[in-house]
């Protein structure tokens, strides 16, 4: 397999992440810097890792990953499941562990559309008797 590139996109809420793994030894590059520098908390980190956790590919791919759109949550979130798909393009073989942890399933849940007469999705004007 000389030069291959596996890609995935992932979603989530307002963010679309596309995914790129290449045969490496584990650096993640989001938006042409280091995961370390893009992502402060330590929690966000460890999503984007999770797929490769669940199938012991950690030092195996090299991720380089394009996000845009929506909060720093909403696109952890979109780079675990590009990295899922993009894994399953590597090799087959992951889909059970993948599909067990629910990493192959893209998250519905989006903003409430703004209702007229509303201020908000749900927020009424603030009722007064007088």
């Amino acid at each position: 397999m000389a030069n291959a590139k596996y890609y995935g996109t992932g979603r989530r809420k307002k963010s679309i992440a596309r995914v790129y793994l290449v045969p490496g030894t584990g650096k993640i590059t989001i938006n042409k810097r280091d995961i370390d520098e893009y992502f402060g908390l330590e929690t966000l980190k460890v999503i984007v890792r999770q797929p490769l956790v669940a199938t012991e590919a950690e030092g195996k791919f090299d991720a380089i990953i394009n996000v845009h759109g929506g909060g720093y949550t909403g696109q952890a979130g979109a780079i675990r499941h590009g990295v899922a798909r993009a894994l399953l393009q590597a090799d087959a073989d992951y889909r059970p562990a993948l599909k067990a942890a629910g990493f192959l399933t893209r998250d519905p849940r989006m903003k409430e559309r703004k209702k007229y007469g509303l201020k908000a999705a749900r927020r009424a004007p603030q009722f007064s008797k007088r």
